[in-house]
């Protein structure tokens, strides 16, 4: 006797007769649904020899299997498939050329659940519930049709999981590895969309469709229901279909052949009445499993992402290890680098940080690898994505237009609904400076404005399928009961998108538009009734009524129009914050929420930072591009191209006054890449002309941020005096390659000096590993410019060949004042060959070449330039023969400025030598007057050398 609660389904079951004694006869029972809670059963019973009949046809059966399996069509099918389904979307392209599905998937964990697990509430929402459930049985994909505890074969799989999850990206590789032959228990496989399927509500037979879709299958499809074939059906995504499963909704259909609607072929084919000898897995959100009566069911199993640190490391490994990852053929440099990458991720992950937490679902590790990717991969100016439209396709990736519930009248679209309620928790949030939530916070936010049934449904679908997509518990010791954004910049997101999408309104505005909008329809109706009644009585009150009933709609408009101009406002308070001046750029921030910051870590007792929201006013500048409104429409979040005009045109009055004002190196930054992220030529040209002086000094400038300032500098023929970019190599506890000005960099800057419209006179490059190869770009850069009078490459690493290189370049330059190249391990061959040519060179008449190994004789060449007689002075030391120098403050301001990026023990020994100059040249000088300066000089530099001795300078 079986037990009843272990039948896969019910309406329609063969059950195998196993007691003793019957092996001469076999009793099939059909039972058949007639109603809700009802059984109809016809018993049929069959002899030994009909046995014997059906294994002779069984056998039959099977040669004609293997000739099906073999032949062309299915061959054909699983190419079709193996294209279609391999084919990744354009974010996926980023990761290189040899990126596939095969190459880079990590399956996440799949537990096997039932229907009162599904449907019982879960007692804790700590984030250790999540990662830890021992009690639950774990699954692999290729065993999820084995047969159940009470021995029976499973035919009816749902497989669900939250949005983010990977259930599409799980299908996808089942599919690929049948047609690779790696799913060997079916013969055939047919996915279908039920997307696709919801779309469609003409009758149609299941034959019909299937080579509707897919028309190699029309030699095959005539052989399913008559011989064993082993199939399996795919049915994506059954939240987008409404399905009836009563007989009085629903009716029942066996024939393959007979046009039913595609719900109907559905119902059926779970009912096991239409090709009962199928497999069908079925993939879904939470709150639509009830949807498939449980007795139709054979295993639920619920897909738990990457529950385990170990497969988001994997994952991490696989994809930031892709080959042409970076962009680069030079496979050495490009291994350092994305090992580097792997290493910080994986400290930061194994710190119990909230990434972990985030990266339980497989669509955040995707986010954080591709941020990844445009933080360090970015070669190209300008660049080829920005970081608001990464985030908008990630939406899109993951929500894809979807309505929140298809049984909904209203058919709100998913992200509609998150920006309406969680991006109103995000900008209040914002707005409070508050990262984490409670229970209260999150009822205010949700459940206040609830009034009808349909807006509680939709808060009930809501919390089963998308909240923890948005929102986790936090981590944080003391704060396991509030909640965080999954990902820190995602709540500056959704606040933006909350703004922009005008959802931000007053209670005038909110009843304005409503009243509004009926008026503006009752006056179209009334203008043609006052239009007859006036000819017939002539009453001059009607046309007076008639401008009232015009008036309100225009008055709205009005307010609309306010709208925009907050809307502008509010982004430029918010970049301009003065209390923001002197944080890290939003770039390094987003780099730090990462990777982590390596170091001791915060005790718990330690007053945490407060908190900053900078990328809040950049996403929404970035979310008004044309791109990111295109994909918002798709997902149901219209911005028109009205309002982003109006809005663009509001922010010349606010955001472009505003950056007038001095900003301080990392605020500029910020400015610039807000002006990338909105882009908008015409409003960007607008904005750089009012920057005269552009000083990114100290900022750690990585190609991105170089592809950045050249893509926003190049907009238009700007008049950029100056362009500091010194000691942009900060941190010496990352490799350089990952954080620093070199190389790379100088190419972008090579392309902005030798831009048509370029008009930058002061560049400054200063304490940045530059090298050989960066010389040989701005050697080229000299050659073509035609604007800059002023170079400081003052310790750049650059070394004999790197000045070798820059001054074959030299003669090309017709502009050129003032060339710094201190501090570069500079030997007497190099230095006297720059002044060689500086010599011959039209306008270049200063020569840094303090703290090099230049020798006595070299000093004493150099010291014999005249400026009347070679047209060039070459600033060495102090001293200037039995002379002080002039620019002798200058140079020792120079040293005391960039003291925190030398090495010390080499400045000491520099300033040693320097004094030991200063007393001979006073010693062989008669002139009291000169005697007096060298002493005042030798004070200074003492004192300078007693600070450093002692760490005080």
């Amino acid at each position: 006797m079986q037990c009843h609660g272990c039948l896969p389904w019910g309406s329609w079951t063969r059950l195998r007769g196993s007691q003793p004694g019957c092996r001469a006869a076999r009793c099939v029972s059909l039972c058949a649904a007639s109603g809700p809670g009802e059984l109809s059963c016809v018993r049929y019973k069959g002899g030994a020899q009909e046995n014997r009949a059906q294994r002779s046809s069984s056998h039959h059966g099977l040669d004609h299997l293997r000739n099906v399996a073999s032949s062309d069509a299915i061959k054909k099918h699983q190419k079709s498939l193996s294209a279609w389904f391999s084919n990744q979307p354009n974010e996926e392209r980023q990761f290189g050329p040899s990126f596939s599905l095969d190459a880079v998937h990590v399956d996440p964990v799949i537990r096997e659940s039932s229907l009162e697990q599904i449907l019982k509430p879960s007692p804790d929402l700590t984030i250790q519930h999540q990662l830890q459930q021992p009690c639950r049985q774990v699954i692999s994909l290729q065993n999820l049709f084995d047969v159940d505890a009470c021995g029976r074969q499973v035919k009816n799989v749902v497989l669900y999981g939250t949005v983010g999850t990977g259930k599409s990206t799980l299908i996808k590789k089942m599919v690929v590895d049948w047609c690779h032959g790696l799913l060997p228990r079916f013969e055939l496989v047919i996915p279908f969309s039920c997307e696709d399927l919801s779309h469609s509500h003409v009758p149609i037979s299941l034959r019909r469709l299937i080579t509707k879709k897919y028309q190699h299958l029309r030699d095959v499809v005539p052989l399913l229901g008559s011989s064993n074939l082993k199939v399996l059906f795919i049915l994506n995504g059954l939240e987008r279909l409404n399905l009836d499963f009563r007989l009085a909704g629903t009716e029942l259909c066996c024939d393959a052949n007979e046009p039913v609607p595609p719900s109907a072929i559905v119902v059926n084919l779970l009912r096991k009445y239409l090709l009962p000898e199928a497999s069908i897995i079925v993939t879904t959100r939470p709150s639509a499993v009830r949807r498939i009566p449980g007795k139709y069911v054979g295993r639920y199993a619920e897909i738990c992402g990457f529950s385990d640190t170990n497969l988001q490391k994997l994952y991490f490994q696989l994809r930031l290890s892709q080959p042409g990852c970076d962009g680069e053929n030079n496979v050495a440099s490009r291994s350092g680098e994305q090992d580097n990458l792997v290493e910080m991720l994986s400290r930061n992950l194994e710190r119990q940080n909230q990434i972990a937490a985030a990266c339980f679902l497989p669509s955040y590790c995707w986010l954080v690898c591709t941020t990844l990717h445009f933080l360090y991969f970015t070669r190209t100016a300008p660049p080829s994505q920005t970081l608001s439209g990464i985030y908008t396709s990630f939406l899109r990736l993951n929500f894809s237009g979807e309505v929140l519930d298809s049984t909904d009248p209203t058919k709100i679209s998913m992200m509609k609904y998150v920006a309406k309620t969680v991006g109103k928790l995000a900008h209040e949030g914002v707005m409070s400076r508050k990262t984490s939530f409670t229970e209260e916070d999150l009822q205010q936010c949700f459940e206040v404005e609830m009034k009808t049934e349909s807006e509680l449904n939709q808060l009930e679908v809501f919390r089963s399928d998308v909240f923890r997509f948005f929102l986790t518990p936090c981590v944080q010791p003391g704060k396991e009961h509030t909640f965080v954004f999954t990902i820190p910049a995602m709540q500056e997101y959704l606040a933006a998108l909350y703004v922009v999408l005008g959802e931000k309104k007053t209670l005038v505005q909110k009843v304005g538009k409503e009243v509004s909008e009926i008026i503006g329809k009752v006056s179209e109706d009334a203008a043609v009734v006052l239009s007859i009644v006036s000819k017939v009585l002539p009453l001059r009150f009607l046309p007076v009524l008639f401008n009232l009933l015009k008036m309100f709609p225009r008055f709205f408009s009005r307010l609309s129009g306010k709208g925009r101009d907050t809307i502008a406002r509010t982004m430029a308070e918010e970049l301009f914050k003065e209390e923001d001046y002197y944080n890290d750029d939003v770039l390094d921030q987003i780099n730090s929420s990462i990777l982590g910051v390596e170091g001791p870590m915060r005790h718990p007792d330690e007053a945490a930072d407060d908190e900053v929201f900078e990328l809040f006013p950049i996403f929404m500048g970035g979310i008004l591009s044309r791109r990111n409104r295109a994909i918002l429409e798709q997902l149901g979040c219209s911005i028109k191209n009205l309002a982003a005009f109006e809005i663009a045109k509001a922010m010349k009055k606010t955001v472009i006054r505003n950056s007038r004002k001095g900003l301080p190196p990392s605020e500029l930054m910020d400015y610039l890449f807000f002006l990338h992220e909105f882009q908008n030529e015409r409003f960007t040209a607008e904005a750089v002309r009012s920057l005269r002086t552009v000083n990114l000094s100290s900022v750690k400038m990585t190609p991105l941020k170089c592809s950045v300032l050249a893509s926003v500098m190049g907009s238009t023929s700007h008049e950029v005096e100056e362009l500091n970019l010194t000691s942009c190599n900060l941190d010496t506890s990352i490799p350089p390659a990952l954080n620093s000005l070199g190389p790379d960099a100088c190419k972008e800057i090579r392309d902005l000096l030798l831009h048509d419209k370029c008009a930058v006179s002061n560049l400054r490059l200063g304490n940045n590993p530059i090298g050989e190869q960066g010389a040989q770009y701005l050697a080229e850069a000299l050659a073509g410019n035609r604007s800059l009078t002023h170079l400081s490459l003052l310790h750049t690493a650059l070394g004999d060949r790197g000045v070798e290189l820059i001054a074959q370049q030299l003669a090309e330059n017709q502009q050129l004042q003032e060339l710094n190249l201190g501090y570069n391990s500079l030997t007497d061959t190099a230095a006297l060959r720059v002044v060689e040519v500086a010599k011959k060179h039209v306008t270049l008449d200063k020569v840094h070449l303090y703290f090099n190994d230049i020798s006595e004789d070299g000093k004493r060449a150099l010291d014999s330039l005249r400026m009347d007689r070679d047209g060039v002075r070459a600033l060495v030391f102090l001293t200037a023969g039995t002379d002080v120098s002039d620019y002798w403050s200058s140079i020792l301001n120079v040293v005391h400025k960039n003291l925190p990026f030398w090495d010390r023990e080499r400045v000491r020994q520099h300033l040693t030598i320097i004094l030991q100059d200063l007393e001979s040249s006073r010693r062989q000088t008669v002139n009291p007057w000169r005697k007096a300066k060298f002493l005042r000089v030798e004070s200074e530099v003492k004192k300078m050398l007693g600070k450093l001795q002692h760490g005080t300078l």
